[in-house]
């Protein structure tokens, strides 16, 4: 009896640890491309591959984990919103406010930043591989 409830908790752990947490919220993914609004949404892990986000207010959403490959985020105010470990390889940020973001470990490969704002956030570990730079005050390795 013990070794047959062993096995079902060891069982339902490998299956809860296993199970990816899907924390997007598909009315809010829904809501922000239909509407271009969706301030303090919870879009973590979110797939918007392509998105065009032209001006979109994500003011204080949580994009953490969220794939925005190739999103076209001009003019969008991402001011305060969390970003930590989002994919924005080959993304247009031109315009686009990341003021006090946190932008811990965002992938930027190949992105292009023509003035974005990027006044306090926090950019640690932020990959710039490829990357345009342009009018976007990013210090590498330094304050």
């Amino acid at each position: 009896m013990k070794l047959k409830i062993l096995t079902t908790v060891a069982l339902l752990t490998t299956l809860f640890i296993a199970t990816p947490v899907k924390a997007e919220n598909p009315t809010q993914v829904k809501r922000l491309l239909e509407t271009g609004e969706c301030p303090s949404c919870n879009l973590a892990g979110a797939n918007l591959k392509d998105a065009h986000l032209i001006g979109a207010d994500l003011r204080n959403a949580n994009l953490q984990g969220a794939s925005l490959v190739n999103a076209n985020l001009e003019g969008a105010d991402l001011s305060r919103a969390n970003l930590k470990e989002a994919n924005l390889t080959g993304a247009f940020v031109s315009g686009t406010s990341l003021t006090n973001a946190n932008l811990t470990d965002v992938n930027f490969t190949n992105a292009h930043l023509s003035n974005a704002d990027v006044a306090g956030a926090a950019l640690t570990g932020v990959n710039l591989t490829g990357a345009e730079l342009i009018n976007t005050s990013i210090n590498i390795g330094g304050e």
